[in-house]
């Protein structure tokens, strides 16, 4: 199994765990004509789209994909704020529910941010081991066991933003609103060592802000606290993820 990462930011946002034979997709905010490229145009092994919440940059090709007979996976409020209907494809999820999508397995959790219903995924197949997928979020609430795999956001720095606040770089308003609705390097550190990452094979830093991180400070940070393989979630980064390193 590989990760393709086709966006990760405010301009768009787009992930694909894809082994050649079938692939999920989570999140919506990129061109579909690009999803399509990502899978050599083989749409049909696309068993299905999640989306965590309605903002442009994670859902606004979901019609897209309903379109194209590509079930997606979101909860009630995100439907319904993005005006989704299709009984036939449109799976309404709750965060109580395990979700079967072919060999995917996926548990949503409630998140933090300023969305009607925005929900964090638990990701299972048995060649990914346990995935974890938070974003736009500013804490979680919950801890994981056994997971084998992590893309987390890591967004901005507070001393950045308030270093850019402060020189009008950063409207004050765009402050508050990234303070409390998106997660900041030091709770991503905090979050990573809540949970038990005996078993981490790799993990992905997203949706970092571009005035507002440091990628390889991040990176560098994570992987001395951690002691796991830390990578930036790039456009057009393709990363083996297997539950193993092997």
């Amino acid at each position: 199994m590989v990760l393709k990462v086709l966006s990760s930011s405010s301009a768009g946002n787009c992930y694909i765990l894809d082994n050649g034979k079938e692939a999920l997709v989570i999140e919506a905010g990129v061109a579909f004509s690009e999803v399509k490229k990502a899978v050599d145009f083989d749409i049909k092994r696309i068993v299905g789209c999640l989306i965590s919440h309605e903002h442009g940059d994670h859902a606004k090709e979901a019609q897209k994909f309903l379109d194209a007979r590509i079930p997606v996976y979101t909860s009630t409020g995100t439907a319904e704020s993005l005006g989704l209907s299709d009984k036939r494809l449109l799976a309404k999820m709750n965060d109580c529910g395990i979700y079967h999508i072919h060999n995917f397995t996926v548990q949503p959790f409630d998140v933090q941010h300023d969305a009607a219903e925005p929900f964090g995924f638990l990701i299972h197949h048995r060649e990914t081991g346990h995935v974890l997928f938070a974003t736009d979020t500013y804490y979680l609430a919950y801890t994981f066991n056994n997971l084998n795999n992590i893309l987390i956001e890591c967004n901005y720095r507070q001393d950045i933003l308030d270093e850019n606040s402060n020189a009008g770089r950063v409207p004050k308003a765009q402050r508050d609103r990234t303070i409390q609705s998106h997660m900041s390097y030091d709770t991503c550190l905090q979050t990573l060592r809540a949970n038990d990452l005996r078993s981490v094979n790799k993990i992905v830093l997203i949706h970092l802000s571009d005035g507002n991180s440091n990628a390889a400070e991040f990176r560098q940070g994570i992987a001395d606290a951690t002691g796991k393989s830390v990578h930036i979630a790039d456009k057009g980064m393709i990363l083996q993820f297997n539950k193993t390193p092997f």
